[in-house]
């Protein structure tokens, strides 16, 4: 290849970090993955045999991890699917305003965007704040949206 046909690859679109590939048989319950748009996390999947006509096929089981919405899927086990970056966060609590949390990372930036977890969660967090207890909460973030998923009392040490 010559110098000028030579191509560089070192910039990638912000979209395209939201998901990575990963063929299909190398999905594990318990990872994550992405089904009809949404990012979901596997408790059950089983393979198929190799059927006359080719492959052999990956039942996926999972939950949306925002919504608790099941989730099934069917694909041939050699085919890539789409696995969404997710992480996980700790905040210490500061505030519940209007529906929405007020919380401080470990290197005091505070963040006011994520929604107040709503039912037993919620109703439970609200309750250990009006005690005045120190909690930390939970943020799980993939594919641009974030959501509380549990919570603490933060360890008496501020």
């Amino acid at each position: 290849m010559s110098e000028e046909e030579q191509h560089t690859f070192e910039t990638a679109d912000a979209g395209s970090s939201l998901t990575y590939p990963m063929q299909c048989s190398a999905l594990r319950k318990g990872g994550f993955v992405v089904i009809k748009g949404r990012p979901c996390k596997i408790v059950d999947m089983s393979t198929s045999k190799t059927g006359k006509h080719g492959h052999a096929k990956v039942h996926l089981v999972a939950i949306d991890v925002f919504t608790g919405k099941k989730m099934e899927d069917l694909s041939p086990s050699t085919h890539n699917m789409e696995c969404p970056f997710v992480k996980r966060t700790e905040y210490q609590l500061l505030d519940i305003d209007d529906g929405f949390l007020s919380l401080m990372s470990n290197d005091g930036e505070t963040k006011d965007d994520v929604k107040a977890p709503e039912g037993e969660l919620g109703d439970k967090l609200q309750e250990a704040f009006d005690e005045g207890k120190d909690l930390n909460v939970v943020i799980i973030s993939a594919m641009e949206e974030e959501a509380a998923i549990s919570f603490k009392e933060a360890n008496g040490s501020a």
